[in-house]
């Protein structure tokens, strides 16, 4: 292995406020990245872009995602607490660009759908718009709100009520192949990459050697 470059808390405090920022948000690795949506009370439509989602449990199905301190207006968090509902959309190759776009600062007034050339898709049984552009769609009810004392980010907590999947790209063991559906990771704040399917390993057992699953089964139609 190459040498390593060595950071020292030192140099990340003096570092400036961008530079930190942009090294600090790398350091998980790859990210998903989702847009959400929602709307308000009287029907006005919001988009964000999120990098900072994550399973929290499968039984119940709890997806947590992470949403910057009120320094700014909040729109996404306004919205979902009022309402109860949001969606989060995958970023897909097609739409990385007007996606970037919804972290920009638009008044309250100005949709970001409107904004970017987004499309807002409602589903018969859920009253927040999803992106009609992307490829997986996941319904979301809103739980809990825990704010993080140490730094005044908010962490959203809520209950998966419905999926869309592109045909074909579930497993007949629930496996979503993301790589298949177009799904892009992010890192930092500014960079996407499209995700490829290495392996899958069977699950690890103490007693037992590590086996790869050669066939993951059929997909569903």
């Amino acid at each position: 292995m190459d040498a390593l470059d060595h950071i020292s808390r030192y140099s990340i405090d003096n570092m400036s406020r961008l530079e930190r920022a942009a090294l600090i948000n790398s350091l998980p690795g790859y990210r998903a990245i989702n847009l959400c949506g929602t709307r308000d009370t009287v029907g006005n439509t919001n988009l964000s872009i999120l990098s900072s989602v994550v399973h929290l449990g499968s039984n119940p199905p709890l997806i947590g995602m992470v949403i910057r301190p009120n320094t700014v207006p909040r729109h996404t968090l306004e919205n979902l607490q009022e309402t109860g509902f949001y969606t989060l959309n995958h970023l897909n190759r097609d739409i990385i660009k007007p996606g970037h776009q919804c972290s920009a600062n638009y008044p309250e007034q100005v949709s970001e759908f409107e904004a970017t050339g987004l499309t807002p898709w409602y589903s018969a049984d859920h009253p927040a718009p999803y992106v009609a552009e992307s490829n997986i769609r996941i319904g979301m009810k809103f739980l809990e709100r825990i704010d993080i004392a140490l730094n005044g980010v908010h962490l959203v907590v809520g209950d998966v009520t419905e999926i869309f999947l592109p045909k074909g790209s579930m497993r007949e063991d629930g496996f979503v192949d993301l790589a298949a559906a177009g799904t892009v990771c992010g890192s930092s704040l500014d960079a996407y990459y499209l995700p490829e399917l290495i392996t899958r390993l069977a699950y690890a057992r103490p007693d037992r050697p590590l086996q790869e699953i050669e066939n993951p089964g059929e997909t569903k139609a």
